[in-house]
């Protein structure tokens, strides 16, 4: 019996180990990231974000030390596994993950700046002069009710919610902050960063720049399974590649977000377990798959521009950032930050089929094609997939069986953890964004987005 114990003490303490050795450094690398992003991009103090965006286990009983002298955060776990993010004027934060400081600090990238008081003046959806002219068809009290709902819930005697924008026919109808929050907040949309690379993938199919179909993705895919894997089975989240898409401990996504010099080639390494195709299986990795070959099909020369000049400044999207990894490649499946009216601005234009003032921005078609799905690509909770966005699609043979039953089966939306929504509803001409911290409480969104349609009587 002593012996049985012995074994059983050893096995714990062996097990305690490992998990000290791969969930403290993500842990730290966690809080360091999201500590270093939320002072330096959005600006915010960081004794709230201690409180509410670290202000649960495990995160709580991090350490995160905020250096305004060289625009750093350093992140530790009981003193162990230190981990440091950077703050790089125009790209957000970075963590630095397998090189150096100075040799991340010296990375050659340039992005492009835009001039804000330039865009102040200028009407909205371009600029941020806003004329509100409520529709004679809204229905003002239940709006307004609606967007209570949407407030009412509590994190910390804090609203969960922080941003709520409803665009009506391409006009602002409701826009709402909490205390701490304005027009100008910069907020993440984590996997809302994902629908971001949809947008960019269909620019370079556009511009005849890529082939979605084509087969071999990578040159490092020819000789093995994945060499029948394409772009669409890359977007579609049904490539067969090995993923476990867990955030409570150690996984592959948190691994490659906090512990991961290059996302993408870390991602793309899996191996093949599936046929194209055939399963579903949500991965950030796909994600960073996706822009990491965005970065090979353009070079390095062009990639750091691309988003900018072909994308966010085309729409209006002045104040959005989309974070690199250690390696100099955008996080798609994570780490864009924007304002609530920008990523507003970027439902709006898939809402207007790709098109923004006359100018075809994406492809004809390319909204069809993302938010078009299959019985094959459905996840329990989140209901069906299309082309990195979520669509509202019921079952064949039972229409009701979809993530919000009584939201018109057109919606189609990008969700990202904690409560980010960009919800786009055509045959109701409705574009609704909410940006929150929710934590475990979260938001009904039926029954919320039921309210917002209910107060438009056509």
């Amino acid at each position: 019996m002593l012996r049985f114990i012995k074994y059983i003490g050893s096995f714990l303490i062996i097990i305690f180990i490992i998990i000290c050795w791969y969930g403290f450094p993500i842990i730290s690398g966690y809080g360091a990231k999201v500590m270093c992003s939320d002072v330096f991009v959005s600006h915010r103090d960081p004794e709230n974000i201690r409180k509410i965006d670290l202000g649960f286990f495990p995160f709580s009983y991090g350490k995160y030390v905020v250096h305004y002298e060289d625009s750093s955060v350093t992140g530790s776990f009981f003193g162990l596994a230190i981990k440091k993010a950077i703050y790089r004027t125009g790209l957000g934060a970075t963590l630095i993950n397998g090189i150096s400081e100075q040799q991340l600090r010296s990375q050659p990238i340039a992005v492009p700046f835009p001039i804000y008081e330039n865009h102040t003046n200028v009407l909205w959806p371009n600029g941020d002069s806003i004329i509100k002219i409520i529709p004679s068809e809204i229905n003002s009290r239940l709006l307004d009710s609606a967007a209570d709902f949407c407030f009412k819930e509590k994190l910390n005697n804090e609203s969960q919610t922080r941003a709520l924008i409803i665009l009506y026919k391409g006009n602002i109808i409701l826009e709402k902050y909490a205390p701490g929050y304005n027009s100008n907040s910069v907020l993440n949309g984590w996997s809302m960063s994902k629908s971001v690379i949809n947008a960019l993938l269909g620019i370079l199919v556009k511009n005849k720049k890529v082939d979605i179909n084509a087969t071999p993705v990578f040159p490092d895919w020819k000789n093995d399974p994945r060499n029948k894997i394409s772009i669409t089975d890359l977007m579609h989240m049904n490539s067969g590649l090995m993923w476990w898409e867990f955030y409570a401990g150690p996984s592959n996504v948190t691994n490659m977000l906090f512990d991961q010099y290059d996302m993408g080639k870390y991602a793309l390494r899996k191996s093949s377990i599936a046929e194209p195709g055939k399963v579903f299986n949500y991965s950030s990795g796909t994600a960073n798959i996706l822009s990491y070959k965005i970065r090979r099909v353009l070079g390095d020369s062009n990639y750091y521009h691309f988003p900018a000049k072909e994308l966010f400044h085309k729409i209006g999207m002045y104040q959005t950032i989309l974070e690199p990894d250690a390696s100099g490649t955008f996080i798609g499946s994570s780490f864009c930050y924007a304002t609530a009216r920008d990523w507003a601005r970027f439902g709006l234009l898939y809402l207007q089929d790709g098109k923004w003032n006359n100018e075809r921005i994406l492809p004809e078609g390319w909204v069809k094609f993302s938010t078009s799905t299959s019985e094959k690509r459905s996840d329990k909770i989140w209901g069906k997939y299309g082309s990195l966005w979520w669509v509202n699609k019921g079952d064949s043979n039972n229409s009701k069986n979809r993530r919000y039953p009584d939201v018109p089966e057109d919606c189609f939306s990008a969700m990202g953890f904690e409560g980010q929504n960009i919800w786009i509803i055509p045959s109701k001409d409705l574009v609704v964004v909410r940006l929150s911290c929710e934590h475990d409480n979260k938001l009904d969104g039926n029954q919320f987005l039921v309210r917002v349609i209910n107060s438009i009587s056509k």
